[in-house]
C-alpha cells in the first residue's frame, strides 16, 4: 500500500467468554456494534494470539506485541513502562514496581483498586505511606491516578515472582504475595502498610460511607530501565498515542509516538469517548498513524460487570470507531483495525491468554466474509496469526489477493 493513513483501536479487554446473561453470547457478540460489523464486512477479521507462551497476559505484553515488538525480545515489566509516562529517571541498578492501593478482605484479594479511590484521597495516603518509610534507604513513592502508583527502589536488585491483583480477585493473598530474591523487603513493606493503614483518617471516613478501605499496598509488575527501537525506525510512520492509562502512555514514549491529552479521558467507564474520536481525526493531519486505547471495558471486567462491559463496547462503536471510519472513509489511502489487547473474563475478574479477534479494512483489503465482529465469527474465518508482533505488519502492508 502506498503511504497513507492509519488507526488502530484498542477496546481494552472486550473479549470474554460466552455468558449466560447474554444467551450464551460474548459481550462482544451480544453488544450493538454496527461500526466495528462495517469494518468486517468491508475487509476481514481473524484471530490474534497477543500473549506468547510463558508470559502473564497482561495488557504490557499484549499492547507490545500488537505494536510490532516481540515480548520475547522487549519485555521487561510493567512498572518500568509506566515510570517512563512519568518522566521518572532510573539508573541501571534502579527497580520500579507497581504499588496499588488495594482491599482485602477475610484473607482475599477483594478488590484491586479499594473501591476506585479517588486521586484525592490516594494522594494523601501516598504521601503519608512515603512518610512511614523514610527508614527506608533509597524507596520513592510516586504518585500516580486512583489507585495506581508506582514505587522506585534505587540501587538495589531483585530477583522475584509477583502478581497482578486484579487477576486474582476472590483468591487468597497469602498464596499471591511477592516470592524469591528481595521478597522479604517487599512483604514487610507491604505488612507495615496494612498495620498503619487500619486505622487511617481517610479510611474512617471511607468505612463510615460504606465504600471499600484501603487494606495495603500491594507491589507488583517490577523492572527495570527499558528500552525500545523507535516506530518509525521499524515501520517507516510517524506515530502518536490517544490513551488515559500510563502503561500505554509510557510504551508509546519508549517507541518514539507523540502523546495526545485528551480533557475528560479517565482511563474509566465514564471517559471522554468522543473527545477521543475528535483527537484521532484532527492528529491524521499531522501523523501516519493514530493508535487510540480505551480502557473501559477492562475495567468492567475487573468488576465482573457484564452489563457496564456490554454498555463500554456499545459506546466504543458509535462514539470511536464511527467517528473515525466515517472519517477514515473521505480519504483515498486508508486502513483501519480494531481489536482487544487481550480477553479479560466476567467470570474470573481477570485477564485471559486467549486469542482475541481482529478486524481490519481499507485501501488493499478485500471483504472476504460479511459476518459480524466477535470471537465466534473471527475463529470461523480461519484467519490466525500465532505470533501476535507480526500483525503490525500484516495490517501495514499486506494486500488482498
Amino acid at each position: 500500500m502506498t503511504q497513507g493513513k492509519y488507526v488502530i483501536i484498542i477496546p481494552d479487554g472486550a473479549a470474554d467468554e460466552p455468558l449466560e446473561q447474554f444467551g450464551g453470547r460474548t459481550p462482544l457478540d451480544a453488544a450493538e456494534t454496527p461500526n466495528m460489523d462495517l469494518i468486517c464486512k468491508l475487509g476481514r477479521q481473524g484471530l490474534v494470539r497477543t500473549i506468547p507462551a510463558g508470559f502473564e497476559p497482561g495488557s504490557d505484553v499484549a499492547q507490545m506485541s500488537l505494536l510490532g515488538y516481540p515480548p520475547e525480545r522487549y519485555y521487561g515489566g510493567r512498572a518500568p513502562l509506566e515510570a517512563a509516562a512519568r518522566n521518572i529517571p532510573l539508573g541501571p541498578h534502579d527497580w520500579v514496581f507497581r504499588c496499588n492501593l488495594v482491599t482485602l478482605a477475610d484473607g482475599t484479594m477483594a478488590d484491586h483498586s479499594a473501591g476506585h479511590i479517588s486521586t484525592a484521597e490516594a494522594t494523601s495516603l501516598i504521601a503519608d505511606l512515603a512518610h512511614l518509610f523514610e527508614d527506608q534507604p533509597g524507596l520513592e513513592f510516586h504518585t500516580g491516578v486512583s489507585y495506581r502508583h508506582l514505587l522506585v527502589f534505587r540501587d538495589s536488585d531483585f530477583d522475584c515472582q509477583t502478581s497482578p491483583p486484579h487477576d486474582h480477585i476472590g483468591q487468597s493473598a497469602e498464596k499471591i504475595l511477592p516470592r524469591g530474591k528481595g521478597s522479604d523487603l517487599l512483604r514487610e513493606l507491604m505488612f507495615r502498610s496494612m498495620k498503619f493503614l487500619e486505622s487511617h483518617d481517610i479510611n474512617k471516613v471511607r468505612r463510615d460511607l460504606g465504600e471499600n478501605t484501603v487494606s495495603s499496598i500491594w507491589l507488583w509488575g517490577q523492572g527495570r530501565k527499558m528500552m525500545l527501537a523507535r516506530f518509525q525506525d521499524q515501520f517507516g510512520l510517524s506515530g502518536v498515542a490517544i490513551t488515559a492509562v500510563d502503561l500505554v502512555r509510557g510504551l508509546a514514549k519508549l517507541i518514539g509516538f507523540d502523546l495526545i491529552e485528551v480533557e475528560g479521558a479517565t482511563g474509566f467507564f465514564e471517559t471522554n469517548y468522543a473527545g477521543k474520536a475528535a483527537a484521532a481525526l484532527e492528529a491524521l493531519e499531522t501523523y501516519d498513524l493514530v493508535f487510540v486505547h480505551i480502557e473501559a471495558p477492562d475495567e468492567a471486567s475487573h468488576q465482573g460487570n457484564a452489563e457496564m462491559k456490554l454498555k463500554a463496547i456499545e459506546r466504543i462503536d458509535s462514539q470511536v470507531v464511527g467517528p473515525i471510519l466515517e472519517g477514515l472513509r473521505e480519504r483515498d489511502t486508508w486502513r483501519i483495525m480494531v481489536l482487544p489487547d487481550h480477553a479479560t473474563h466476567i467470570r474470573t475478574c481477570g485477564h485471559s491468554d486467549d486469542p482475541v479477534p481482529f478486524a481490519m479494512a481499507g485501501t488493499g483489503i478485500k471483504s472476504i466474509t460479511e459476518q459480524r465482529y466477535g470471537e465466534a465469527n473471527a475463529r470461523k474465518s480461519g484467519f490466525r496469526i500465532d505470533r501476535g508482533h507480526e500483525l503490525m505488519e500484516y495490517f501495514l502492508k499486506s494486500t488482498s489477493r
